[in-house]
């Protein structure tokens, strides 16, 4: 395997031979490829498409240059859920100790922010003391105690992906459906699943922006989950304007706790309410993801699923004194209020806009040795729909550093359409893929 070869066929729009491709990504996984090759061959692939050929031969050689885990030991299914990225997806943090604690086993192995969208590690990182740096040995103890635990990547899963989503993320080749299928499906076939629940958003906050594009990735995931004895379903949700009220560190982990207390927007408890609905039945755990979805919200109104997500911060590491009043938390302070330029109604928000705001006031990363800061970000006063007054605040913005976020004010204000007539409504689930086809579209 040449690199440089590799780069040079890409380029030109050619395939390269399975046997390159593989030996070029753990060339790279090794350290004998450096970064700007890579962000070469990544920019080329990216401008040029890939067949579906190398798209099976990246996942499986991302797959295989770590470990596949072995959870047979641990009674009971093991099933994941994994969302393609959005402004304000703070689900996966209700997810994982919902669906636990109603008895299917929830190994999550999640990611960092990525372009415009937060990630989980990130979030729950500003948890202070909480370790998402676990071993395997000690993620599988955790498991088999508590039938959750959420980690990122170690040195053994999948550490090609590792590499290559940073250097994705800072290197504009993040929207590109066979690096996201690859990057998902070799993280979550690691883990050694029964079963995965995919979020696949779409929208303008999301790296979809329509449903054809949309779609496209939720078929090429689910087949490639399928084909390696994973059952995969994916759900097509909107993200068009943000997700909940929330967006940042840890204001999304406020809140998460304020929908694990039976509480919160609508939408985020609507959607972890039918996400835990389709793992709950993939895990044996409901006869039907309706039924699933049933149990789910009344675990969130009786205080099982929050006392599950106590359990594991404390088990990680967590400081559970600051889940008490986390709206209130040091640090969290106000640097800036976005007024409404005009009265009317809200038509429009622009996710990504917001996302790409929230990045810049050092929620997220321009570069991936960057550090994030936990408080950066913004709450919503008013979402699509809600009628506003000349002057109201339409958001709020927040962050350890005043003039970050005061460069983003005019970011944030013009993410926002305002007019006379009431928009259509929208709908959050866009549609269902499985083995069967599509449901719902």
């Amino acid at each position: 395997m040449n690199a440089l070869e590799c780069i040079r066929i890409k380029r030109d729009g050619g395939t390269l031979p399975s046997q390159d491709l593989r030996d070029l990504v753990l060339a790279y996984t090794r350290g004998e490829v450096p970064d700007y090759q890579i962000s070469a061959f990544l920019m080329a692939a990216f401008l040029n498409g890939m067949a579906d050929s190398e798209t099976e031969t990246l996942v499986d050689a991302m797959l295989r240059s770590g470990e596949v885990l072995d959870l047979s030991a641990i009674p009971g299914a093991k099933v994941d859920k994994h969302s393609t990225g959005g402004v304000g997806d703070k689900i996966s943090l209700i997810l994982a100790p919902l669906v636990a604690c109603l008895g299917v086993n929830v190994p999550m192995i999640s990611g960092r922010g990525l372009g415009h969208s937060g990630g989980t590690l990130d979030k729950l990182e500003s948890i202070p003391g909480f370790r998402t740096d676990l071993t395997l040995d000690r993620m599988k103890a955790q498991l088999a105690d508590l039938k959750v635990a959420m980690i990122g990547q170690t040195a053994e899963i999948a550490p090609a992906d590792k590499k290559l989503y940073a250097l994705r993320d800072v290197t504009a080749t993040v929207e590109f459906i066979p690096f996201i299928a690859a990057s998902i499906m070799s993280k979550k076939l690691a883990e050694g699943l029964d079963g995965l629940v995919l979020d696949v958003k779409v929208g303008a906050g999301a790296f979809m922006k329509t449903p054809e594009t949309a779609r496209e990735l939720a078929e090429a995931l689910v087949i490639v989950g399928e084909r390696r004895g994973c059952r995969t379903v994916a759900l097509m949700t909107a993200m068009d304007e943000p997700l909940g009220n929330a967006v940042g560190n840890w204001l999304e982990v406020a809140e998460s706790l304020d929908v694990l207390n039976g509480e919160g927007p609508d939408d985020v408890r609507e959607l972890s309410c039918v996400l835990a609905g389709e793992m709950l039945a993939m895990g044996g755990a409901a006869s039907s993801p309706e039924k699933g979805a049933e149990m789910a919200a009344e675990a969130l109104y009786d205080g099982r699923a929050m006392a599950c997500f106590r359990r594991l911060v404390a088990a990680q590491g967590g400081d559970l004194r600051s889940l008490d009043d986390p709206w209130s938390r040091p640090g969290l302070e106000v640097r800036a209020e976005i007024a409404a330029p005009a009265a009317g109604i809200v038509q429009s928000i622009d996710g990504f806009r917001l996302g790409v705001a929230c990045v810049q006031m050092g929620a997220g990363r321009a570069q991936k040795e960057d550090d994030v800061d936990a408080f950066a970000g913004l709450t919503l006063n008013k979402k699509v729909g809600d009628p506003v007054g000349e002057g109201e605040t339409l958001a709020r913005l927040h962050g350890s550093d005043p003039s970050r976020v005061a460069e983003q004010t005019r970011e944030v204000e013009a993410a926002f359409g305002i007019g006379s007539a009431a928009p259509e409504p929208g709908t959050l689930i866009r549609g269902r893929f499985a083995e069967g086809g599509w449901t719902g579209t």
